[in-house]
Protein backbone atom coordinates (compact mmCIF):
# COMPACT_ATOMS: atom_id res chain seq x y z
CA UNK A 1 0.00 0.00 0.00
CA UNK A 2 1.29 3.43 -0.89
CA UNK A 3 1.12 6.29 1.49
CA UNK A 4 0.58 9.88 0.45
CA UNK A 5 2.67 12.35 2.46
CA UNK A 6 2.00 16.05 2.23
CA UNK A 7 5.17 18.22 2.12
CA UNK A 8 5.18 21.58 3.76
CA UNK A 9 7.23 24.17 1.78
CA UNK A 10 7.61 26.32 4.90
CA UNK A 11 9.35 23.44 6.70
CA UNK A 12 11.75 23.00 3.78
CA UNK A 13 12.65 26.72 3.86
CA UNK A 14 13.17 26.62 7.61
CA UNK A 15 15.44 23.57 7.28
CA UNK A 16 17.50 25.34 4.59
CA UNK A 17 17.76 28.44 6.78
CA UNK A 18 18.90 26.34 9.76
CA UNK A 19 21.54 24.57 7.64
CA UNK A 20 22.87 27.95 6.47
CA UNK A 21 23.06 29.21 10.06
CA UNK A 22 24.81 26.01 11.18
CA UNK A 23 27.43 26.48 8.43
CA UNK A 24 27.91 30.13 9.45
CA UNK A 25 28.48 29.30 13.11
CA UNK A 26 30.75 26.39 12.18
CA UNK A 27 32.86 28.75 10.05
CA UNK A 28 33.07 31.27 12.90
CA UNK A 29 34.09 28.59 15.37
CA UNK A 30 36.69 27.25 12.95
CA UNK A 31 38.22 30.71 12.51
CA UNK A 32 38.49 31.27 16.26
CA UNK A 33 39.50 27.90 17.61
CA UNK A 34 41.51 25.97 15.07
CA UNK A 35 45.24 26.03 14.51
CA UNK A 36 45.01 26.95 10.84
CA UNK A 37 46.06 30.56 10.22
CA UNK A 38 43.26 32.78 8.99
CA UNK A 39 43.09 36.42 7.98
CA UNK A 40 41.50 38.64 10.61
CA UNK A 41 40.51 42.27 10.81
CA UNK A 42 42.72 44.52 12.89
CA UNK A 43 40.85 46.39 15.63
CA UNK A 44 41.44 50.16 15.45
CA UNK A 45 40.80 53.20 17.61
CA UNK A 46 40.43 56.34 15.49
CA UNK A 47 39.90 59.92 16.62
CA UNK A 48 40.07 63.24 14.84
CA UNK A 49 41.45 66.61 15.86
CA UNK A 50 41.45 69.84 13.89
CA UNK A 51 44.92 69.05 12.57
CA UNK A 52 44.98 65.26 12.09
CA UNK A 53 43.48 61.80 12.38
CA UNK A 54 45.01 59.57 15.04
CA UNK A 55 44.83 55.77 14.75
CA UNK A 56 45.99 53.17 17.26
CA UNK A 57 46.02 49.39 17.02
CA UNK A 58 47.22 46.69 19.40
CA UNK A 59 49.62 44.31 17.66
CA UNK A 60 51.72 42.79 20.44
CA UNK A 61 54.67 40.64 19.56
CA UNK A 62 54.89 41.71 15.94
CA UNK A 63 58.02 42.91 14.22
CA UNK A 64 57.23 46.47 13.01
CA UNK A 65 59.23 45.77 9.85
CA UNK A 66 56.58 43.30 8.61
CA UNK A 67 53.73 45.82 8.94
CA UNK A 68 52.82 47.54 5.68
CA UNK A 69 50.97 50.86 5.77
CA UNK A 70 49.68 52.36 2.52
CA UNK A 71 47.53 55.34 1.55
CA UNK A 72 45.71 55.33 -1.78
CA UNK A 73 42.83 57.70 -2.66
CA UNK A 74 42.29 58.57 1.02
CA UNK A 75 42.04 54.88 1.96
CA UNK A 76 44.56 53.99 4.65
CA UNK A 77 45.44 50.28 4.76
CA UNK A 78 47.41 48.46 7.46
CA UNK A 79 48.45 44.87 6.80
CA UNK A 80 50.87 42.40 8.29
CA UNK A 81 51.27 38.94 9.72
CA UNK A 82 51.81 37.51 13.19
CA UNK A 83 53.75 34.26 13.03
CA UNK A 84 52.60 31.24 15.01
CA UNK A 85 55.01 29.77 17.57
CA UNK A 86 56.24 26.46 16.14
CA UNK A 87 58.83 25.40 18.71
CA UNK A 88 56.45 23.51 21.04
CA UNK A 89 55.06 20.06 20.30
CA UNK A 90 51.31 20.35 19.60
CA UNK A 91 50.51 17.74 22.27
CA UNK A 92 51.82 20.09 24.99
CA UNK A 93 49.35 22.92 24.45
CA UNK A 94 46.65 23.39 27.12
CA UNK A 95 45.17 26.63 25.87
CA UNK A 96 45.74 28.60 22.68
CA UNK A 97 43.74 31.81 22.30
CA UNK A 98 46.16 34.34 20.85
CA UNK A 99 45.55 35.35 17.26
CA UNK A 100 48.06 34.71 14.54
CA UNK A 101 48.14 34.79 10.77
CA UNK A 102 47.71 37.68 8.40
CA UNK A 103 45.67 40.75 9.22
CA UNK A 104 44.46 43.70 7.21
CA UNK A 105 42.35 46.75 7.88
CA UNK A 106 41.38 49.58 5.53
CA UNK A 107 39.70 52.79 6.55
CA UNK A 108 38.47 55.61 4.33
CA UNK A 109 39.41 58.99 5.73
CA UNK A 110 36.66 61.62 5.30
CA UNK A 111 38.95 64.51 4.31
CA UNK A 112 42.15 64.88 2.33
CA UNK A 113 45.33 64.08 4.26
CA UNK A 114 49.01 64.92 3.85
CA UNK A 115 50.52 61.57 2.82
CA UNK A 116 54.10 62.87 2.99
CA UNK A 117 53.88 63.71 6.71
CA UNK A 118 52.19 60.61 8.15
CA UNK A 119 54.07 59.43 11.25
CA UNK A 120 53.87 55.79 12.38
CA UNK A 121 55.29 54.65 15.73
CA UNK A 122 55.37 51.28 17.48
CA UNK A 123 55.86 51.05 21.22
CA UNK A 124 54.97 48.33 23.73
CA UNK A 125 52.85 46.44 21.19
CA UNK A 126 50.81 49.48 20.13
CA UNK A 127 50.97 50.84 16.59
CA UNK A 128 50.12 54.56 16.44
CA UNK A 129 49.58 56.64 13.31
CA UNK A 130 49.37 60.41 13.15
CA UNK A 131 47.79 61.35 9.81
CA UNK A 132 47.82 65.13 9.29
CA UNK A 133 45.09 66.82 7.27
CA UNK A 134 45.97 69.03 4.31
CA UNK A 135 45.44 72.76 4.57
CA UNK A 136 42.01 73.27 3.09
CA UNK A 137 41.39 76.05 0.67
CA UNK A 138 39.73 78.82 2.60
CA UNK A 139 37.10 80.98 0.92
CA UNK A 140 38.39 84.35 -0.21
CA UNK A 141 36.24 87.43 -0.10
CA UNK A 142 36.32 89.46 -3.30
CA UNK A 143 35.77 93.18 -2.92
CA UNK A 144 33.54 95.01 -5.38
CA UNK A 145 34.87 98.30 -6.71
CA UNK A 146 32.33 100.98 -7.48
CA UNK A 147 32.87 103.85 -9.97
Amino acid sequence: MRMLVRRDPFFREMAAWRNAMDRTFADLAENEYTDSPRAWALALDVFETEEAFNLTASVPGIDPDVVEITLNDNVLTIRGEIQRVQDIDESQWHLRERRYGSFQRSITLPTAVDAENIVATYEDGVLSLDVPKVEEVKPKRIAIKAN
